[in-house]
């Protein structure tokens, strides 16, 4: 089974994926990680186009980001990295790689996936879809390392993106977590999670089905 959630910068995806995974014991799919790291190989060398990185380089996630066998979990955080991430991910070329590799992820197993488009481009079949919003005004105050004006601006270019535009998928659940903490949205999405499968308890997410069943 696959959890979709998405959202702008700020909105808490990050927190929230992460922490809702470890409580259903799930794989975690942080897809910015991999634009991030996209945008941190072509600022590095810019000799090659952001589409040629996207292609060539080696990315693995878990607890920490390895880029080409380097950790660059925290380089990939920094405000300019940020910024490049946006740029990047607005290339069809880039996106088209990085969609390929993340769907051959999520064939397998059990998966909480975030980003702004796995509802929508990513994982359109996935059995839960979440699209996490907030205030401006919070958005910027959870992301001190970023102007208010750099996340607005971000927001446009994401929404307005002709590939794969920053918006809920049709059938996606809102939540609002401007006066949310994460694991308060963690037991909303829980309960969506059991009422999709019809359980009254237990948080364990219902098994894939598997070929011939």
């Amino acid at each position: 089974m696959i959890v979709a959630i998405d959202g702008p910068a700020g909105a808490g995806k990050s927190s929230v994926a992460r922490s809702l995974a470890g409580r259903l014991g799930s794989d975690y799919l942080d897809s910015g990680a991999m634009y991030r790291s996209v945008a941190l190989a072509s600022i590095e060398d810019p000799s090659r186009t952001p589409a040629e990185h996207a292609a060539a380089c080696r990315i693995r996630l878990g607890e920490r980001v390895l880029l080409d066998d380097r950790d660059v979990t925290d380089a990939i955080r920094a405000p300019d990295v940020s910024a490049r991430a946006s740029l990047v991910a607005a290339d069809p070329a880039v996106r088209s790689a990085l969609v390929a590799r993340q769907r051959e992820l999520l064939a397998h197993g059990d998966w909480v996936a975030e980003g702004r488009d796995i509802g929508t481009v990513v994982a359109p079949h996935a059995e839960l879809k979440v699209f996490l919003t907030a205030s401006p005004e919070e958005r910027a105050r959870r992301r001190s390392d970023e102007p208010a004006a750099a996340i607005s601006e971000r927001d446009a270019r994401d929404s307005a993106r002709a590939d794969s535009p920053l918006k809920p998928a049709a059938d996606a659940h809102v939540i609002d977590t401007t006066d949310l903490p994460p694991q308060d949205v963690v037991e909303q999405i829980v309960r969506l999670l059991r009422s999709a499968s019809g359980e009254t308890h237990g948080d364990r997410l219902p098994r894939r089905a598997t070929q011939g069943e």
